[in-house]
């Protein structure tokens, strides 16, 4: 019989592209969800797609059930939705704190599709207040806080959305730009631009230069992901960003992408969020439309 699982299956192997990636988004490992495909081809008589295709060529019956699922999951969201605004409190407040000055790629889609399904919540993105987001989230002053640098808070709880990894961006003429990768050392003569944060929320030194022991040359902030990039492309020092935040660049060929030594540097990105409102319906569906938004928008990354 088929069943909803298989639909989010197919669904997950077209975006994802392959069986491994796959199976991390739907939470499976990757024997389970080719048994689970395997398990769906024999009761249909016939092969869902073509093996070892990349990206990921379906058959005709593949292609049948994708357009099914296209049409079916939306539907079953929708009234998922509407049961738990019909079974639970449907008013709230969401105000956040993003601690990623890239987030807005994929928070900004969340939140206009969080809008349409939940217009009795208050979402805003407080601006103008001095105060650490996390304690201020404890303190209930915040709803929500994007964050990579989780702290251990009484009643504060961490949703993992995703896992990324951090790429250090180079001018296409700098000295490294042909490198697989870089090395901690080859850092200690650069000038290494990065947002105007503490360094101990920023990646590439508490998980890359900091065990290492080293500094770079000189250290150079820029408020914004564009200037950062100008300054990077005129070979006026370096960038240590998200891959995600760099997809634009790399495809326009404006600077070149080295990962953070041999086996690269992940992070995962986290919704903090207090502990009693982990089950309000609205709460539960903005993480999911987060992560559902996440995959759609952003390349590179994989489920926390």
């Amino acid at each position: 019989m088929l069943e909803l699982r298989h639909l989010r299956t197919l669904i997950a192997l077209r975006d994802a592209g392959s069986l491994v990636e796959a199976a991390e988004r739907v939470h499976l490992t990757q024997s389970a969800l080719s048994h689970q495909i395997k398990d769906l081809e024999e009761r249909l008589d016939g092969p869902l797609f073509v093996r070892k295709s990349r990206p990921v060529e379906f058959t005709r019956v593949g292609e049948r059930l994708l357009a099914l699922a296209e049409h079916i999951l939306p539907q079953v969201r929708m009234a998922e939705r509407d049961l738990a605004r019909l079974t639970g409190d449907e008013q709230g407040r969401l105000h956040m704190a993003i601690e990623c000055h890239s987030c807005f790629q994929w928070l900004m889609p969340t939140i206009d599709h969080f809008r349409d399904h939940w217009q009795e919540v208050e979402v805003d993105i407080p601006s103008g207040h001095n105060f650490d987001p996390l304690p201020a989230l404890a303190r209930e002053q915040l709803d929500l806080v994007i964050t990579a640098d989780p702290q251990p808070l009484a009643g504060i709880h961490y949703e993992p959305l995703f896992r990324y990894e951090g790429l250090l961006a180079v001018a296409k003429q700098h000295q490294l730009a042909g490198n697989a990768f870089v090395t901690p050392r080859e850092l200690a003569d650069e000038t290494l631009i990065a947002y105007p944060v503490e360094h101990t929320r920023l990646d590439v030194f508490t998980q890359f230069l900091d065990p290492a022991g080293v500094a770079p040359r000189e250290i150079r902030t820029a408020e914004l992901t564009i200037m950062m990039m100008q300054l990077v492309a005129s070979g006026r020092g370096v960038c240590a960003l998200p891959n995600w935040a760099l997809t634009e660049y790399l495809e326009r060929d404006y600077v070149r992408a080295l990962p953070l030594g041999e086996d690269g540097v992940w992070s995962t990105l986290f919704a903090a969020i207090r502990e009693e409102q982990r089950e309000l319906p609205w709460m539960e569906d903005f993480l999911r439309t987060a992560r559902e938004t996440s995959f759609a928008v952003l390349d590179g990354i994989k489920p926390a």
